[in-house]
């Protein structure tokens, strides 16, 4: 619903830009949840074609909401939040101008939230945590309310006088990412941090004279952005977890030398590793039973081998049609190689078929297999 490919590729350079900036600015409400309104998408489209200026798309969003009068519900104020401030990004992108300075980082969130937040371009009063799923539950630690200001001001500081002469493109990018990891760690407001840090890291990188910002990574991997700022942030020597910024490194690679690392959102959970141990292990363990299967089939013995698992599976799918061989192989234990081979053999044997695409469809049981 979002995909503005078809103005990016005509090469008409205005429909571009504006393409470019409308993706990044929907992409963007993807860090806090939000999905904007197919009004909003056709409005898009509408300055995208430049038959409307960014002023009107603002104004009708505006009028389209006062008019929604019987909203009750907290996912229309949700919406209604995700489309002021897609509409609010476009046009801070659009525009040429750009002040490296704290003042420049609270005017952002200021013009991004006002009407939204009440404590829109203020500095919070109060101390925040918040519960991430990419470390487990476990939060990064914000800075304290009582030194925003000053942790702020230094950071700033810190950046304007570093001399970027000298440096290679890695390193160039990897000074980027230490910097704008720690201008996020400070968490400055209570709500739309991410949001704020995107657009004034956007602006800074062109300042910096990086013109061809790939804002597509920002629609794309708007999510894994977010992620990678968590993961710089965080450390829990206790459990050998240091911070780490390999992840945000990437992340601007491709965004700023068209590279194409991997960005996968699992990949950074800080239970990836255990994880990929695991299904490694359970791997090792499936190659040695196939081995010992065949084996034993190549000698003409029928000892019933996964007929247990066969029948566990229809168990299964006999309750929940829609199950994934993923989701089958955590219930069952197994490895997803196991469940995925079984499967195959189930709807080779004619007991089960696929009704539907294989990602919207589900499993239908023709027969039950004996004991």
């Amino acid at each position: 619903m979002t995909d503005f490919d078809e103005y990016i590729k005509q090469g008409e350079p205005d429909k571009q830009e504006r393409a470019q900036n409308w993706r990044t600015a929907i992409g963007l409400q993807q860090v806090d949840g939000l999905t904007p309104s197919a009004y909003l998408i056709e409005t898009a489209r509408q300055n995208i074609e430049g038959d409307i200026t960014i002023d009107e798309v603002k104004r009708r969003i505006d009028t389209y909401y006062k008019q929604q009068t019987n909203r009750k519900n907290d996912d229309d104020d949700r919406t209604e939040e995700a489309d002021k401030v897609s509409s609010r990004i476009a046009e801070f992108l659009s525009e040429k101008t750009f002040s490296f300075s704290p003042a420049e980082y609270l005017n952002i969130h200021r013009r991004l939230f006002s009407g939204i937040y009440k404590f829109a371009g203020k500095i919070r009063d109060y101390n925040i945590t918040k519960a991430e799923w990419v470390l487990n539950g476990d939060t990064v630690l914000y800075a304290g309310a009582d030194t925003l200001k000053q942790t702020l001001e230094y950071d700033f500081e810190q950046e304007k006088t570093f001399n970027y002469k000298g440096l290679s493109p890695q390193q160039t990018i990897e000074h980027i990412a230490h910097f704008i990891a720690y201008l996020w760690q400070i968490h400055v407001f209570g709500e739309g941090n991410t949001r704020t840090t995107a657009v004034f890291l956007i602006k800074y990188l062109r300042k910096l004279g990086f013109k061809d910002v790939d804002n597509e990574m920002f629609d794309k991997h708007s999510w894994y952005f977010r992620n990678a700022l968590v993961r710089a942030n965080y450390e829990n020597i206790a459990q050998g977890i240091y911070r780490n910024e390999t992840y945000l490194v990437h992340f601007l690679f491709n965004v700023l030398l068209n590279e194409n690392y991997s960005l996968k959102n699992r990949e950074l959970h800080i239970k990836y590793g255990e994880y990929m141990m695991q299904q490694k292990t359970q791997n090792s363990i499936a190659d040695t039973v196939e081995k010992s299967e065949k084996s034993q089939e190549n000698v003409g013995v029928n000892v019933g081998v996964n007929v247990g698992v066969k029948k566990a599976i229809l168990d299964n799918l006999k309750g929940n049609p829609n199950l994934t061989a993923q989701e089958l192989a955590i219930k069952l234990n197994k490895t997803t190689r196991t469940i995925e081979r079984n499967i195959r053999e189930l709807r080779e044997s004619g007991i089960i078929i696929r009704v539907g695409a294989d990602k919207t469809g589900h499993w239908k049981i023709i027969e039950r297999v004996g004991s």
